[in-house]
């Protein structure tokens, strides 16, 4: 018979133990192998966006009024009442200020007697006219009396033609006293105070037109070609997620000496009443000619020799299909693409060249670019 060693059965004994550890680890390795197969190779994802190869530019603006009037009474005068406040509204037609109206009226009255005098005056001349030539067609007077007649009867009629110039312009000095709004706008300044005299043209108060509202920027010099050329659009910081169309309408001729930079004013034609003057905007410079681009990772591209394809991932049904692109430049590590994959796709960035179109995947992690 065999004798079996106590140190050969032990040996025997752990050999055995390890055989079943390992069948029971690759047991589990296959199970765990077999779930994921299930859910989905995990992979990370980044979606596309194209956008100007140009990079856009943005500055900061402010909301200022396209047309701000400085208006003034157009006779002179003591003011007598003021009637609007710095920020108030007024329409068309509003009554902003008025002046003391005694001088005036006392200038029309005497207009008045003025035009009644030169009346009476030519109502007198007119009959000595018409006598004198009465009487020279009957032989009893002589041509110069009827000269004389005619004279003074045509400075009756000038001076009756002077005293009705006189009466309107009395009467419109009077309108002058009180001071409208000409136009729907913003309070801006408020010049002067009721007791203060004030000269004819005399600035009273500041409007601005809320109709035409402009947004004012500093452009440095070597962007007053993509500011003349290129598309703007302007956004309120109030507001961000609202963008205006902004047109260039003027540019400063020369730099400020300080900051070396050119004043652009842009227009916004969509403003409205939610945009209040003074309000701090971004306005930002893009160029149309420059070719729109998407930017993704060098490792997101895949090649067999047949060009250069992504492999794009359905995060709702989990397929991938590869899809070839049209690459417009290789960067250190990023790839910029034309074409081939649409706007807002995910596309695979990790581990491609272990991918098949037959598998299924399932989005872990994404990336914006």
């Amino acid at each position: 018979m065999y004798k079996i060693s106590k140190s050969s059965f032990s040996f025997s004994v752990l050999h055995i133990i390890t055989i079943m550890l390992s069948a029971l680890a690759l047991g589990a390795c296959s199970k765990q192998q077999a779930q994921e197969s299930e859910k989905g190779r995990p992979v990370l994802v980044a979606t596309v966006h194209y956008e100007s190869q140009s990079p856009e530019r943005s500055f900061v603006g402010t909301i200022r009024p396209r047309i701000e009037t400085d208006m003034g009474f157009r006779v002179p005068g003591k003011v007598a009442k003021r009637l609007v406040e710095v920020g108030q509204v007024v329409d068309v037609g509003q009554p902003l200020a008025t002046l003391d109206e005694v001088d005036l009226k006392l200038q029309a009255e005497q207009a008045e007697a003025e035009l009644s005098a030169a009346t009476g005056v030519l109502a007198q001349a007119s009959a000595a006219e018409g006598r004198a030539n009465e009487l020279r067609g009957r032989g009893w007077s002589t041509q110069a009396q009827v000269d004389q007649a005619k004279a003074t009867a045509d400075e009756a009629r000038a001076r009756l033609n002077r005293a009705e110039r006189s009466v309107e312009l009395t009467k419109n000095s009077l309108s002058y006293a009180s001071l409208v709004a000409d136009t729907r706008g913003v309070v801006t300044a408020t010049l002067i105070e009721p007791g203060q005299v004030v000269a004819a043209g005399q600035t009273a108060i500041r409007v601005a037109r809320s109709a035409e509202k402009e947004a004012v920027v500093a452009i440095p010099e070597t962007l007053i070609g993509s500011a003349k050329t290129g598309e703007a659009s302007a956004t309120l910081w109030s507001e961000p997620g609202k963008k205006y169309v902004a047109k260039l309408r003027e540019i400063a001729p020369a730099a400020d000496p300080a900051t070396r930079t050119y004043l652009a004013k842009f227009s916004l034609p969509d403003a409205g009443d939610e945009m209040s003057l003074g309000m701090t905007a971004t306005l930002t410079l893009a160029d149309p000619a420059t070719e729109r681009v998407a930017r993704l990772p060098l490792s997101a591209l895949f090649s067999q020799g047949d060009g250069p394809g992504f492999y794009v991932a359905d995060a709702k049904t989990g397929d991938v299909s590869l899809k070839p692109v049209t690459v417009k430049a290789y960067e250190t590590n990023d790839v910029l693409i034309t074409g081939g994959v649409e706007e807002g796709v995910s596309v695979v960035v990790l581990g491609v060249q272990k991918l098949d179109p037959a598998q299924k995947v399932r989005v872990v992690s994404s990336l914006t670019f």
